[in-house]
């Protein structure tokens, strides 16, 4: 398909998959092309793109494998007809928390690249050490990492405990960040850390491939490392000299890491003559900064602040864009990708469409499908109150250990008195009040989590005050599609605009990229993202209002729900809870 004026490429190297779209200035998409690891690169020996070594927790992927990918992906944008001469810019994104360990050799091997041969034979280590390769380590470990319990406890001592060390870098210390990743590999390889010049990101990493050179971390994708100061806007020397091993390492740590991209459009340079030469680049296409996956799929809508985001795919994701930076252990604050003063506020869960789906398989029904489970949750009241006395059920659904909050597979029901502010526990059976109850226990943990970042807002029609809930609701992901969930997260959400289904396929994060690549090649001096991309972006053809949100008096009995939710889960963590994060 050939398009009039610049094209802009965006990609998304995901665990399983490598996704490659162009768009033109208009944001129209124009190609778009996959690489998935399982079936088109199984000689590496991956399950679901990674590898696994059980018996430590660990999780991760070989570089090399990727690098394969970024030439398969390209070739089928040749097949596809792909101009690679009109691409003007392109950006990307990369699965958050994965590092990647650069050999001394790194920068030479990239600055001769041979563009008749394929990355990886190229920049891998020979298999019996006749060459030496771009790596000093062959894997990265990769988000379900869960290694670093150790790591992790040292962390969240280092500042004087979790709330601390959220309230200096946006999170509390987890398994997947990189900071106690980076210390493990210290102890466990320290040859190889010896060895290692420089620390990239999984994002950092891609856009090192196109740049020809150690692309710096973007700003966004900085502050899920637990290393980096969000007030400060530096490295946290405490922290790099935990990582490190002491205080006077700290410096050589803060030099293999680099310099941070604070400008999320401002171009690292032009492509790497590789691409030119094989591919046919522009030689003056500009490489933006790569950011993290999250950051990037908040850029795939221009969100307004107190817009929110739910993905309700196999796990729950909670977006929000806001200017208010309120840390706390329990979720995650991170830099906007591209405009300096937003913050981007991010809840994710394990349990998700896994968690619906056990309940939905565990109805007494001669048939276990969604149907049924819609027709139950309709046909169950708010929090299964028949009448306004009656207590309200609540629950927990976690078929695997959940992060937030803190606690094993199980399933908890009680019942909840507003009025004496009492929890009774009630039978453990499932019921069809399930089908509503889980649906409303997963978006009463959003609103519990979320509540201190959304403002009371005026009714559109009457313009009286209402209370405080988001703008708009936009969810994304296989359960956005099903009406009763839907209904049912605009009850305890609200949403004073309505509740919206974003439709972007499966592309978010590599569409957020490329809209990264336009902003930062046509913006004009002091134009923001939102100004650009909001001034160009489609909505008719994305998003499509299906339900109304907000519910007089319904919202309001959640609000009542909320502080008996928060009671139950302290009440199960102080019975249950764990420290695997």
């Amino acid at each position: 398909m050939q398009s009039q004026g610049p094209l802009y490429m965006g990609f998304d190297l995901s665990t399983q998959q490598l996704k490659a779209i162009v768009v033109d200035s208009k944001l129209k998409l124009i190609h778009e092309a996959k690489v998935d690891f399982d079936a088109d690169l199984s000689k590496y020996g991956i399950q679901k793109g990674v590898l696994t070594n059980e018996a430590e927790g660990e999780v991760f992927a070989p570089p090399a494998m990727w690098l394969d990918a970024v030439n398969l992906v390209l070739d089928r944008l040749v097949e596809a007809g792909l101009d690679f001469g009109a691409v003007r810019g392109l950006s990307g994104a990369g699965m958050q928390h994965g590092t990647v360990f650069w050999s001394k050799d790194a920068e030479n091997i990239m600055l001769d690249l041979d563009a008749g041969k394929s990355l990886a034979e190229q920049m891998e280590a020979g298999a019996k050490g006749e060459r030496r390769g771009a790596f000093a380590h062959p894997v990265s470990p990769n988000w379900q990492d869960a290694s670093t319990q150790k790591q992790c406890d040292l962390f969240d001592a280092e500042l004087g405990g979790p709330t601390k060390l959220a309230a200096v870098t946006g999170s509390a210390a987890h398994h997947r960040f990189s900071g106690p990743q980076i210390m493990r590999y210290r102890t466990k390889h320290t040859a190889h850390y010896e060895e290692t010049t420089r620390i990239s990101l999984v994002s950092s990493f891609l856009a090192s491939v196109f740049l020809g050179t150690i692309a710096q971390i973007d700003i966004g994708d900085v502050t899920g490392m637990d290393l980096w100061d969000v007030h400060k806007g530096k490295w946290d020397e405490r922290l790099l000299a935990l990582a490190a091993g002491g205080k006077e390492h700290a410096a050589e740590l803060s030099r293999k890491l680099g310099h941070v991209a604070e400008d999320g459009g401002a171009s690292f340079g032009d492509i790497s003559n590789y691409f030119v030469t094989r591919y046919g680049f522009n030689p003056e296409c500009r490489v933006l900064p790569f950011t993290g996956d999250n950051p990037a799929t908040i850029l795939a809508l221009p969100l307004r602040p107190s817009d929110a985001m739910v993905s309700l795919g196999t796990s729950t994701t909670f977006l929000m864009s806001t200017p208010e930076y309120r840390p706390d252990p329990a979720y995650h604050f991170m830099n906007h990708p591209a405009t300096p003063g937003l913050y981007m506020f991010m809840l994710c869960y394990k349990n998700g469409g896994l968690a619906r789906e056990h309940v939905r398989d565990a109805l007494k029904k001669p048939d276990s499908n969604w149907a049924n489970f819609d027709k139950a949750a309709l046909t169950t009241p708010p929090l299964s109150q028949k009448t306004d006395t009656d207590p309200m059920r609540l629950g927990l659904y976690f078929p695997i250990h959940e992060i937030v909050p803190n606690l094993p597979p199980g399933q908890w029901r009680m019942h909840y008195d507003p009025t004496t502010k009492s929890l009774k526990e009630t039978s453990n059976d499932t019921i069809p009040d399930d089908a509503r109850n889980i649906v409303e226990s997963q978006m009463l943990s959003c609103r519990l989590r979320s509540q201190k970042l959304v403002k009371p807002v005026k009714d559109p029609q009457s313009g009286s005050q209402l209370p405080a809930q988001p703008r708009r609701v936009y969810l994304v992901g296989g359960g956005s599609a099903n009406a009763a969930i839907a209904k049912i997260c605009g009850e305890v959400l609200g949403s004073v605009e309505g509740i919206y289904k974003l439709d972007i396929g499966g592309n978010a994060c590599a569409l957020g990229a490329a809209y990264k690549a336009v902003w930062g090649c046509e913006r004009r001096e002091g134009e923001t993202f939102e100004e650009l991309i909001g001034g160009r972006w489609d909505e008719k053809a994305f998003v499509r209002k299906i339900d109304d949100g907000y519910a007089p008096g319904v919202f309001e009995k959640y609000g009542e729900a909320v502080e008996g939710f928060e009671m139950m889960e302290k009440r199960l963590l102080e019975q249950h809870g764990g420290s695997s994060k």
